[in-house]
């Protein structure tokens, strides 16, 4: 049996593939066979081409690593038409080094410089976790399971181009936050948990301008961006769900998810199966996804999300305060905003200044890397409850 936590497992997946001489021809093929899996929804139950006996006792961490790879290497072969393990494997970890950010590459320290199947271990170890070892603190994020197809999207465009191109990353975030933040809308009964998922993914692109609201209406980002199948159908299923609530569908909520299906040019057959794919699945696997106590799969982000970040500012205590007081702008801001709400122009100088500072402590670099921007207004929220003696010492002098 394979186990995903020894070293040199990546070798003994590929040893243990099912032959198949069939190679997706066409995205969809490729989206559906991938979405069957559960990995669109961050939820892996199976895998096409391994025996189940071969999963069988693996944790939740290491099916999703190991689906990971599955459908990094499914795309490989649909982008080339051809199979090729060790050129894979070399694509993989130039990919995952070119998407670490300008000046900041702790891989090239820390990773083996042997076999590339190891160094490929260590990157995906710490692509779906964070832990105390130094690649954790400096490359990985925190994002739901289902965000990583996002890597799976960037990997298509470094095989497509032989690099990363500019701002991609950095456009794909905004772009699927912008869809959910706008598709959580649609809701006509928002609960006040509702409210803070909205709060955070409209706050969480630090990128670009993501939207203004405008009478309680959020501007639809940029479509076009979305140029291949994959993209579009990735943001559809996001939508779809960041709109489930307990399998009880309004009518607004679909007809959002039809019209957005033909924003991206997508059919109405299309949409109707995005929208059962998942009621489908959530009806089979409600009772094995955690998360799904909640009321939708986003809640579970917000709440890990804050755990985590509350945990990384407990240990950096000392250093924030620091930092934070040597900035006499930013402490004055943050204390502002502990009794109103900041206007935007103070709220990008808070999180640029937020941004510095995390450039200077290790483990708060996650939220430099992509997808780290949707932890920044968690961060934001939890400094003022993490340092009281600062906070109220300025508010006694307000």
């Amino acid at each position: 049996m394979i186990n995903p936590s020894a070293s040199g497992w990546i070798d003994k997946f590929f040893a243990k593939l099912k032959d198949n001489p069939h190679i997706n021809n066409s995205s969809r093929e490729f989206y559906l066979c991938v979405r069957e899996t559960g990995f669109i929804y961050g939820h892996v139950v199976t895998f096409n081409d391994l025996d189940d006996a071969e999963t069988k006792g693996w944790t939740s961490e290491e099916t999703t690593k190991a689906a990971l790879l599955n459908t990094l290497y499914a795309l490989y072969r649909l982008v080339n038409q051809k199979e090729n393990k060790t050129d894979f494997i070399n694509q993989a970890i130039a990919f995952y080094r070119e998407m670490t950010p300008e000046g900041f590459n702790p891989l090239k320290m820390v990773l083996p410089a042997g076999d590339p199947s190891h160094q490929l271990e260590a990157i995906l170890e710490q692509r779906i976790k964070t832990n105390d070892n130094i690649i954790s603190r400096n490359f990985s994020h925190i994002l739901t399971n289902a965000l990583l197809f996002m890597d799976v999207l960037a990997f298509r465009q470094y095989l497509l181009y032989h690099e990363l191109p500019e701002k991609y990353l950095r456009r794909l975030e905004e772009t699927v936050m912008g869809i959910v933040a706008i598709a959580l809308t649609e809701k006509t009964e928002k609960s006040y948990y509702d409210g803070l998922i909205l709060k955070l993914f409209e706050s969480s692109v630090r990128y670009t301008k993501l939207s203004k609201i405008n009478n309680g209406n959020i501007t639809m980002p940029e479509l076009s961006f979305a140029e291949s199948e994959l993209e579009k159908n990735y943001l559809l299923d996001m939508a779809g769900m960041a709109v489930w609530s307990d399998g009880v569908e309004e009518q607004t909520e679909i007809d959002f998810l039809y019209n957005l299906a033909a924003q991206l040019k997508l059919s109405r057959d299309i949409a109707k199966q995005s929208i059962e794919s998942f009621d489908l699945f959530i009806e089979k696997y409600k009772n094995e996804i955690p998360y799904f106590k909640y009321s939708n799969p986003v809640k579970h982000f917000y709440g890990h999300a804050a755990k985590t970040v509350s945990l990384l500012i407990t240990r950096n205590k000392k250093r924030l305060i620091k930092e934070i007081s040597n900035n006499g702008e930013l402490m004055l801001l943050l204390t502002h905003s502990t009794h109103r709400s900041l206007d935007e122009s103070e709220k990008k100088k808070v999180k640029k200044q937020l941004l510095e500072i995390c450039k200077t402590v290790p483990s708060l670099t996650i939220f430099l890397l992509p997808g780290g921007s949707l932890l920044l207004p968690v961060l934001i929220k939890f400094i003022p409850k993490m340092l009281p003696t600062v906070f109220n010492e300025n508010l006694d002098n307000e």
